[in-house]
């Protein structure tokens, strides 16, 4: 029987694909309740998200990934898994509490070894990287303050090469974006940095992109999607 979309929740849904195709990790798991225990919003992403970015990973290749945005260290845990055990994470965070729980929970997982969180402000972290004159990355995964985001962007090709995937999460803000910014009080920087996000993505001759809606446990949402040229 086909069922119509109303006829189940999508966090149902989300639970049904965890458990039909294994993708929950204890340890992960664990990091995830221990940084909600230590008071950390609950913005991380899914467990099938966190299994999709290793895929992406592993399908482009990557060993050398860099992550705006730690906060509890789950979405690192997955982008760790995905380099492998010669791979390298850089990850930005700017919150102290967020950095300590994330490095917790990256020991607990075994992959400490092969992630490196960066404590500071993004933008200076990111200019830094660019004035050492680091190597590039293969992946860019963009999931921190989204009014920086094109900030974010302008960094992240600097600090590419031709090939690398751009991922920036949270592009679809159930349907904002569609909206004049300023109808949403508290939530007008980041849909406006949003919308800028997008259209940079359209108009940069250097990168070609596409964005996807998604539903599940996270509601409605999206990422974009980007390749170096």
């Amino acid at each position: 029987m086909i069922h119509h979309l109303a006829d189940h929740e999508s966090p149902a849904v989300d639970a049904y694909l965890n458990s039909a195709l294994g993708l929950e990790i204890p340890e992960l798991e664990a990091g995830r309740e221990h940084a909600h225990n230590a008071g950390l919003p609950h913005i991380e992403i899914s467990t099938a998200q966190g299994k999709f970015l290793q895929l992406l990973i592993e399908i482009s290749a990557s060993t050398r990934v860099l992550e705006i945005g730690t906060l509890g260290g789950y979405s690192t845990s997955w982008l760790a898994r995905g380099v492998g055990a010669s791979g390298t994470v850089i990850s930005c965070e700017v919150e102290p509490l967020h950095a300590s729980v994330a490095r917790e929970n990256l020991q607990r997982a075994g992959l400490s070894d092969r992630v490196e969180i960066r404590l500071g402000d993004a933008v200076g972290t990111l200019d830094s990287l660019i004035d050492s004159r680091t190597t590039p990355f293969d992946l860019i995964f963009i999931d921190a303050d989204k009014r920086n985001n094109v900030a974010y962007l302008q960094r992240a090709l600097k600090l590419s090469r031709p090939g690398t995937v751009l991922v920036v999460d949270n592009v679809i803000r159930a349907g904002k974006i569609l909206d004049d910014p300023s109808q949403h009080g508290l939530q007008e920087a980041d849909i406006r940095g949003t919308q800028e996000a997008l259209l940079w993505l359209r108009d940069s001759k250097q990168v070609s992109a596409t964005a996807l809606q998604t539903v599940g446990s996270k509601g409605w949402d999206g990422f974009a999607l980007a390749r170096v040229l």
